[in-house]
């Protein structure tokens, strides 16, 4: 196992070979006759590493391991595109949930799919409901619902069994959902047949309502069995991988077969880099062998991963077969790797014959269609940011092209609630796991000074930690941390440091990296009148073409700065506004504070609560109740006793005796009692 590391530290390759000398001749011998992504990467590297480990199962483990940990730019990495939706059944809750999601798995979920559209998952729940009529509301849905205690919309059209009020039991209620998860895990004809027997029955008995019923229910069933054909008749439980490749990229295909029918289609499109492969034998399919394995073992590793944070014992990250175009180089130790990460055997082949070969080639001709829809789509986009970097470096006489580029912006409501964003962009796009927030102290002055005050602050933050991180040493145990192992992300600095504003925020953020003597990080500001672009110490600033790629760069990084701001910034507000009426009581500190809005779900509620439901919060106590609807602005009244002579009121009128002696008027509606 090898690792390519940059000159700031930071892993930029890992890999694993055999022989470790003719891998690095291999890279070093004639670097004019590499793959241009290789090329870049050999000669972006400063150092390399190498780990010998006892057999090729344990590199397969070690290498997924490093490229988890270090993600390294130049490493294929096949993360799950969040753009694919699952079906989610929240089965940690006492009323599990159906829903559509998008995103990273959670532990207590299960999850079908995932599904080319949300349309598709959206129109087989709705033929489903009639028969499993789980709960699909959100929780503050089910929430107010049960207050009210009247079901929605779905309860009263039966596609509901609204728990919410009590029309089924958590029990009753939990079994519908196992039944539908059953369904869609591929329990289908027993379910087919326990409603048909219940159909027969219920018209036995005369029941022609309710046979009825579960002739649609069946109906419903079987069109939706129809959107799910059986592609392998002997119910394989199977994945089928293809790849379509050209010179820099490569598109991966995967169908999910479970019971023989296809459950979910997933796909990405990656650059090839990496390993050196010898074309002059294999022809020019000759890296598609080191493709597989890259796949295999990034994804199943990382699914294993997910499966291990949610498994509830219900389906298994790997499947018993997995379908590949070529076998890899060291395919049994692949094989022994995966039924080790299944806890039973896993076949890895290829198909050649009869259904499985059949679906195998759809898989690849959807590989080669999403190629070529992505090339038509990106045709121009590896160059243009080329070109964008490249401009920059020409514009501004920088040593190199900036790969780095990190930019601040501020955002406030005249010098309230001051906030500040840093996001980053890699080989011109966002890197979004080192965005950052900064709250920013506020300052009294006009808007404008504080707007130099506060940039001048981020950026000494900024750099104070790239300080720290490094501790000028630029070797690569500088750039780990020590408690964690993990790479520190700011141990190194951007090769050009963009700032929102004009000359002077460009001269504050100057002075701050002259204060902390960087030298080697260049720092421009993008004004928003005209797009310039101002450099510490000119009287003119730069102007770049209004057409040029070099300018609608720097305005994506500007404006991703922005939005990264000021969604920061409304949310602080937001929650600000909300305690504000609160915090003028005495003794109601943060804790109780956001115990009380979260009990009620909202200030104007708890406006309209009493004292007795305020005391039910744990740690609020009646004076506190009292004082919190006194800062609210609610009238508060003493409770009357019976017979209280306080408690009658004078009539219309001044004449006493217009009503009877025992007569009293109501304290709530100033009305006469009864």
């Amino acid at each position: 196992m090898y690792k390519f590391r940059d000159p700031h530290g930071r892993v930029i390759y890992v890999g694993k070979a055999k022989s470790l000398r003719s891998r690095l001749n291999s890279y070093f011998a004639d670097i004019t006759s590499l793959h241009p992504r290789t090329r870049q990467m050999v000669t972006t590297a400063a150092s390399v590493e190498w780990t010998v480990v006892t057999t090729e199962v344990e590199a397969l483990q070690l290498e997924y391991n490093w490229i988890k940990e270090f993600d390294p730019r130049f490493n294929v990495r096949y993360r799950d595109d969040k753009s694919y939706p699952m079906l989610a059944v929240t089965m940690n809750e006492e009323f599990p949930r159906l829903f559509v999601y998008r995103g990273p798995r959670r532990k207590g979920v299960r999850y079908f799919g995932p599904y080319a559209h949300a349309w598709a998952i959206r129109e087989t729940l709705d033929l489903l409901l009639r028969v499993f009529p789980a709960r699909t509301c959100s929780a503050g849905v089910f929430k107010r619902h049960n207050q009210i205690g009247r079901p929605c919309l779905l309860g009263y059209i039966d596609k509901c069994s609204a728990p919410c009020v009590g029309r089924v039991t958590a029990q009753e209620h939990r079994q519908t959902v196992e039944d539908f998860c059953d369904f869609l895990s591929g329990k289908t004809d027993k379910l087919v047949r326990q409603l048909e027997n219940r159909m027969q029955a219920a018209s036995e008995n005369l029941d022609f309502e309710m046979a009825a019923r579960m002739r649609d229910d069946v109906g419903a069933l079987k069109r939706a069995l129809e959107k799910q054909q059986v592609v392998l008749g002997d119910g394989t439980d199977a994945d089928l991988v293809a790849f379509a490749t050209d010179e820099l990229e490569a598109a991966v295909q995967v169908f999910h077969v479970r019971g023989g029918r296809v459950r979910g289609q997933r796909g990405w499109v990656i650059e090839k880099a990496g390993d050196v492969v010898d074309t002059s034998t294999a022809g020019d399919k000759s890296d598609l062998p080191a493709l597989v394995e890259q796949f295999l073992t990034q994804f199943y590793g990382e699914q294993a991963s997910l499966s291990a944070q949610t498994a509830d014992g219900a389906t298994n990250a790997v499947p018993r077969e997995v379908l590949v175009p070529v076998l890899p180089p060291n395919a049994e130790q692949v094989q022994t790797w995966l039924s080790t990460l299944r806890g039973s055997t896993v076949a890895l082949r290829v198909p050649q014959r009869g259904d499985k070969r059949a679906l195998a080639e759809t898989v690849q001709r959807n590989a080669l269609e999403s190629l070529q829809q992505h090339k038509l789509k990106r045709a121009g986009d590896f160059t243009s940011r080329s070109a964008a970097l490249q401009g920059i470096q020409e514009a501004l006489d920088l040593d190199t092209a900036p790969l780095r580029i990190e930019c601040i912006d501020i955002s406030h409501v005249q010098g309230t609630d001051v906030v500040a964003s840093l996001v980053v962009f890699e080989d011109g796009l966002p890197r979004k796991s080192d965005y950052r927030h900064y709250a920013i102290k506020e300052a009294a002055g006009d808007g404008h000074s504080d707007d130099v005050a506060s940039i001048a602050e981020v950026t000494r933050r900024r750099f104070l930690r790239h300080g720290k991180d490094s501790g000028g040493d630029l070797s690569p145990e500088a750039s780990l941390d020590p408690q964690t192992g993990r790479p520190r992300r700011f141990a190194y600095p951007p090769n050009l440091f963009v700032v929102d504003g004009g000359a002077p925020q460009v001269a504050a953020a100057a002075a701050v990296l002259d204060e902390l003597g960087v030298t080697d990080v260049a720092i421009v500001g993008l004004a928003k009148r005209l797009e310039e672009v101002w450099v510490p110490g000119e009287v003119d600033p730069v102007i770049l073409p209004r057409t040029s790629e070099s300018l609608f760069l720097l305005q994506r990084v500007r404006d991703e700065a922005h939005r990264f701001a000021i969604t920061f910034h409304r949310s602080k507000r937001s929650k600000r506004m909300t305690a504000s009426a609160l915090d003028s009581v005495k003794g109601l500190g943060e804790t109780r504070r956001a115990a009380l809005v979260s009990h009620f779900g909202s200030v104007a509620k708890l406006k309209q609560a009493t004292v007795d439901e305020i005391v039910e919060v744990p740690g609020i106590g009646e004076t506190t109740a009292r004082a919190v609807l006194e800062a609210l602005g609610v009238e508060q009244r003493e409770p009357v006793e019976p017979g209280d002579a306080d408690a009658s009121t004078t009539p219309v009128g001044d004449d006493e005796s217009a009503l009877p002696p025992t007569a009293s008027t109501s304290p709530r509606t100033g009305q006469p009692a009864e």
